[in-house]
C-alpha cells in the first residue's frame, strides 16, 4: 500500500512540475513578444527623430543662403531621406495696414521609404530676405 502511495505522489509531482513549465514558458513567450514590440516602436522613434533633427537642420542651413539658392533638394545618404526644400513669396499685412516687404513662405518635403512605401512630411516656416 505504501508503493502504490508513493508512485502517485511522484506522478502528482511531475504533474505538478509540468504544470509549472508551461506556465514558464507562456510568461517567458508573453515577455519575449512584449520585447519585440518594444524594440519596433524605439525604431520607429528613432527614425522619427532622426527625420525631425535632419529636417530642422536642413531649414537652418536653407536660411542663410542667398534667396536664389533656397530652392534646392538634398539627400542625406545615411538615413536614405531626401529633403526639397521652395521658396514663395508672402504677402503679410500689418494691423496698421501695411504690407511686410521680403517675406517668403520656405516649404521643407522630406521623403523616405518605410515598410516598402514612400513616405513624406512637410514642414513650412516663413523667411524674411531682404533683397541683396
Amino acid at each position: 500500500m505504501k508503493a502504490a502511495t508513493s508512485i502517485r505522489r511522484r506522478g502528482y509531482i511531475l504533474f505538478e512540475l509540468v504544470i509549472a513549465l508551461t506556465i514558464f514558458s507562456i510568461a517567458v513567450l508573453g515577455l519575449a513578444r512584449s520585447l519585440a514590440n518594444t524594440l519596433e516602436v524605439a525604431n520607429i522613434l528613432n527614425r522619427d527623430q532622426r527625420l525631425r533633427v535632419g529636417m530642422r537642420s536642413f531649414i537652418e542651413e536653407i536660411r542663410l543662403k542667398p534667396l536664389a539658392e533656397m530652392s534646392t533638394t538634398f539627400t542625406d545618404e545615411a538615413s536614405g531621406i531626401t529633403y526639397t526644400s521652395s521658396m514663395e513669396p508672402v504677402s503679410l499685412e500689418t494691423s496698421s495696414g501695411n504690407t511686410l516687404p521680403d517675406m517668403y513662405n520656405l516649404q521643407v518635403i522630406a521623403t523616405y521609404g518605410f515598410a516598402s512605401e514612400q513616405r513624406s512630411d512637410d514642414v513650412s516656416v516663413y523667411v524674411y530676405k531682404p533683397a541683396e
